[in-house]
């Protein structure tokens, strides 16, 4: 997740939220590899915008109901959701993510070794905007999923370096697109406000995207996620 905008919430209304995902919590439970991959990102002074647990088994019963056997996730941070979406995987499975940072790489590569999925997952550290155009000019076999949780200016872009790489049918999921409410301010300051604003205007009429948007509320605070089915 990344830093929302500030907007008034009713009081204690937060706090249900978090209640009520703890109540759920039953149905995704955190063995000690997903717990250990939150704390080494917490204690390495990552920033806390990570999926929450029951957004991370979201991100895994996605990948498992499509079937997929390659991901592209764009932005890595610790590696926590890379976690979740390389254990819906088969034996011959693959994550390529992306991330800025080599710092947050390298936490996230010592994570995903403790856990078990090091071989494969593949972590390639620069803007993002580039290792795209990269994956395109390696042509590497189409991804199956796609998950974007990166930085909101560059959204519609990611969206279109995107295409060339994934196949037809394929399932794109791009996180924290509601913030808080403010996109529906078209004169919002905030530019990851307006970068889902352009988002938004590339999906309405695009010929290979099909999509929608759901908002969510819980330990994350009111934000959403759209999802989107590539068209041949």
């Amino acid at each position: 997740m990344t830093g929302r905008p500030t907007q008034d919430v009713p009081q204690g209304q937060e706090a249900l939220w978090s209640r009520v995902d703890e109540y759920f919590a039953v149905l995704t439970p955190e063995d000690d590899a997903l717990v250990d991959t939150r704390t080494r990102a917490e204690a390495a002074g990552l920033p806390d915008i990570a999926v929450a647990p029951n957004q991370g088994k979201l991100l895994h019963l996605l990948a498992t109901l499509t079937g997929a056997r390659r991901v592209l996730e764009i932005g890595t941070l610790g590696g926590y959701s890379t976690l979740w979406l390389a254990r819906a995987l088969p034996p011959d499975g693959r994550v390529v993510t992306l991330e800025l940072e080599q710092h947050h790489a390298d936490v996230a590569r010592s994570s995903l070794d403790a856990a078990g999925v090091g071989e494969q997952v593949e972590i390639l550290v620069g803007p993002a905007a580039d290792a795209l155009v990269a994956l395109a000019a390696r042509g590497v076999e189409p991804f199956d999923l796609v998950f974007v949780d990166a930085d909101k200016q560059q959204l519609a872009l990611y969206l279109e370096r995107t295409l060339p790489l994934v196949r037809p049918g394929a399932l794109v999921v791009v996180d924290n697109v509601v913030r808080l409410g403010a996109v529906v301010d078209p004169d919002h300051p905030d530019d990851r406000v307006q970068g889902v604003r352009r988002m938004v205007d590339l999906l309405a009429d695009h010929p290979r995207f099909d999509a929608t948007v759901v908002q969510t509320v819980g330990v994350k605070g009111y934000d959403g996620f759209a999802l989107l089915r590539v068209l041949p």
